[in-house]
């Protein structure tokens, strides 16, 4: 029987789940599992899909909400070498979000019944895809509460839907414990909790008791990156969270991402987001700073001539600050 590869999600620390989307081919697009519950929507393309033991085909609106560890994978029908620019949409979250909502909130406990069937894997009807697709496409961009608002409409219209059809059989069970490929999962939680200090390839390839190039054919089958490029983005990452609040300095935001110098984390920094760090925080102010253009305009002055001047000049970032600042 083929192993399913584990997916790794990162969801912003900031953030109680994730959303995204992705194209056709993607690193993802495999025979996968990972312990986050997952919706997920087609919005192009055809082809054959699988849920556990279950193969079906899927077409635009197919909708499916899988629960922890059910391995899976959408095979998309097209011609060889053509590229899908957005095949998916994607909502991936924890149980234990779940699990703290139904303490907080009696209501969420209506939600119970379908998280269970989740397990074997739920594709909704069309109406109820069609429904929840705005919702979707606002959560990709939605930042703050109103991503929770959209979130819970979201799983309120599933609850609510005229059909739903369990996937995997009754007998098929997953593992999570084989599944889980103990030795990757431990060194890549390691990873995450130790960011800020120096991570070598060898220690770790120890951690997991594999040889060094045992360690690195495995790492990078269950991540899709080597692992210095998997280490790097996830300082990245961290670094971009750290620099859209202005509570460190950039010096200080290098550091606590896990660079040991300033030049190379300006260096990596531009390499994957095309920006210094510098201007990356700038831009941010100018986000931040957007909403003013909400502020009521007086009746007296016309409003287009109004926005287009305010949005000239909002667009324009202060000025770039000395690395290290």
């Amino acid at each position: 029987m083929m192993h399913p590869d584990l997916e790794v999600v990162e969801v912003r620390h900031d953030e109680s789940f994730k959303v995204w989307s992705h194209g056709y081919p993607y690193r993802t697009v495999r025979w996968h599992f990972h312990p986050e519950l997952e919706l997920h929507l087609i919005v192009a393309t055809t082809g054959k899909y699988f849920v556990g033991d279950h193969v079906g085909t899927f077409a635009p609106g197919n909708l499916v909400l899988m629960g922890s560890n059910l391995p899976h994978n959408w095979v998309s029908d097209v011609a060889e070498g053509e590229v899908i620019e957005q095949r998916n949409l994607v909502i991936q979250f924890e149980q234990d979000f779940v699990s703290h909502c139904m303490k907080v909130f009696p209501e969420f406990r209506q939600t119970q019944t379908l998280l269970d069937d989740a397990a074997r894997g739920v594709v909704f009807d069309d109406e109820t895809s069609a429904a929840v697709r705005p919702w979707f496409d606002q959560l990709l961009h939605a930042r703050g509460l109103p991503r929770i608002t959209l979130f819970l409409s979201v799983l309120e219209r599933l609850c609510r839907a005229r059909e739903r059809t369990l996937l995997a059989s009754q007998a098929y069970r997953t593992d999570p414990t084989s599944l889980a490929m103990t030795r990757i999962s431990h060194v890549l939680t390691y990873i995450s909790h130790n960011l800020a200090t120096e991570l070598r390839e060898a220690e770790l390839a120890q951690l997991a008791g594999q040889s060094v190039s045992a360690f690195s054919r495995s790492f990078r089958r269950y991540t899709g990156l080597p692992f210095v490029q998997h280490v790097n983005r996830m300082r990245i990452d961290l670094a971009c969270q750290l620099l859209s609040s202005d509570e460190l300095s950039i010096t200080e935001a290098c550091f606590q991402s896990g660079f040991n110098n300033v030049s190379n984390f300006n260096r990596q920094f531009r390499a994957a987001k095309g920006m210094s760090p510098s201007e990356f925080r700038n831009w941010q102010q100018v986000n931040a700073e957007s909403r003013t253009l909400m502020t009521p305009v007086p009746l007296s002055v016309p409003y287009a001539a109004h926005a287009v001047t305010r949005s000239r000049s909002s667009l324009r970032p202060p000025s770039t600050a000395a690395p290290g600042s």
